[in-house]
Formats: C-alpha cells, structure tokens, sequence
C-alpha cells in the first residue's frame, strides 16, 4: 500500500496510489524465460556420465541464482516501490528489506513536469519531475504509468494546498 491509512493526517486524503509502469517487468520476465528455458534444454540435453546427476544440481542451482538476481530481486523492488498521492503530499516508499520514504508536501512544490519519450506515450507512462523547496529541491520518477493524468491530480492537490494555506495578517 505504501501509506497506511492511519499515517494519513486529519484531513489528508488518498488520491492515488500507484507503481512504476509495468514496462519495466518486460526485461525481468524475459529474463526468466530465457533462464527456465536454456537450463531446462541443458538439463535434458545433457549427455550421460559418471557425475552428470551433480552437472544437473549444478546447472539448476546456477539457474536459480540467475532467476533471483535478474527476475525475482527487480520483480520485488518493482512491488516495493510505491508511490502515494494524497491531498497533502506526494509519499515515495521504496525498498524490499531496507525501507526507505520520502514525503514531498504540497505546499512546498515550486514545479511539476512530464517528460515523454515515444516509447512512453505509446504505454501512455513518462518520467515525472518535482522541484520543492525542500532539502533535495528535485525528485524524478521514472516510469509512471498514466503520467497524464497523475501530472493534473497532482496540480490540483498543489492548487487546493495554495488556497488552504494560511495566508499572514496584512499589516494594518
């Protein structure tokens, strides 16, 4: 979920929560593939001899450790990655066994952009940047999926926080 309801402030609420694009599971999955495939060939094409039951061990265990590193630990950071929109701010969570979270506040946001290349306007997806006021100044993140469309909720979450802040008391 990335943040839990009862982290949400009095009066905060959920916009939308999302992931990165799903484009980016493409590599990991034909990775898996292509390592089921080529240890399975190599198990079953493997000629006899004396110590070809240990080839075999051999051979899966190394297409185990392939699968963790490049299917399963990009699938886990993928999940674990997740980003919030709330009425008050922009939350980043990412990490599998190390958490790690990042809170953009909505009234502290100076600029937001959409970078699109071909390739993600056709998955409809774009590389987000937000310039704060904040100790970092500027966040990207990459790969969101309906960037559009997470671009104007977040312009009008920004326009609602202007008109809620409390404006000082004009000297009299």
């Amino acid at each position: 979920m990335g943040l839990a309801d009862h982290h949400l402030a009095e009066g905060e609420l959920r916009i939308r929560t999302f992931h990165p694009h799903w484009k980016r599971l493409v590599a990991p999955f034909l990775a898996l593939v292509l390592i089921i495939l080529g240890s399975s060939a190599a198990i079953f094409f493997m000629p006899v001899f004396d110590y070809d039951g240990y080839a075999r061990i051999a051979v899966a265990v190394i297409a185990v450790g392939l699968m963790t590193v490049w299917s399963f630990a990009p699938y886990l950071r993928w999940k674990n990655t997740t980003y919030v929109l709330t009425s008050h701010r922009l939350a980043i969570s990412r990490g599998v066994l190390n958490k790690s979270t990042e809170d953009i506040p909505m009234t502290k946001v100076n600029t937001v952009s959409a970078d699109q290349t071909l390739l993600d306007r056709l998955f409809g997806s774009g590389t987000l940047n937000v310039e704060s006021a904040g100790e970092q100044g500027h966040v990207t993140l990459r790969d969101i999926p309906n960037i559009q469309d997470v671009r104007a909720d977040l312009f009008r979450a920004v326009d609602e926080a202007d008109d809620e802040e409390p404006r000082e008391p004009r000297p009299v």
